[in-house]
């Protein structure tokens, strides 16, 4: 006799996807760049006060791209799904999303939304942690399933 085919766990909402060992490994480098650019700035001899400054002004500006690369994250709760990446962010209404895309060689997951435009969310991305990405993004798309209403 054919088992009944089970509703997928939904994870509890709020719910914060985001890749963590890239942000982590970002954010460590950055830090570590800081730290290095800028004490070779004080160790340096020779070196005006201006010169000294520019090197940690050239630390704080890597450690902030690399914060900035660190940024990306998908919030969904009961009204919806944040969408957080490099330099912006956009709310959307569990109806606006139709799809949830990660397919092979993408770098991250695409959102298909009802007015015919696609939206990249680079919070859920395969590069380090390809399974977590792929357990995210299956997610995502029950929590879609769930709380969306697709009448078009």
């Amino acid at each position: 006799m054919p088992s009944a085919v089970s509703q997928p766990q939904l994870p509890a909402l709020p719910v914060t996807f985001r890749p963590n060992r890239t942000r982590a490994v970002l954010l460590t480098v950055g830090t570590a760049m800081f730290v290095v650019v800028s004490a070779v700035g004080f160790l340096l001899e020779g070196l005006g006060p201006g010169e000294r400054i520019t090197f940690v002004f050239t630390g704080a500006l890597f450690f902030g791209v690399l914060l900035l690369l660190s940024r990306p994250k998908v919030v969904a709760d009961e009204g919806g799904v944040t969408v957080v990446n490099l330099t912006t962010k956009r709310r959307l209404a569990w109806a606006e999303i139709l799809k949830v895309n990660l397919r092979p060689g993408d770098a991250w997951v695409f959102l298909d939304l009802s007015d015919g435009t696609s939206l990249p969310a680079l919070g859920i991305q395969p590069g380090v942690a390809k399974e977590k990405a792929i357990r995210d993004a299956r997610a995502l798309r029950d929590l879609v399933e769930a709380h969306g209403t697709h009448e078009n």
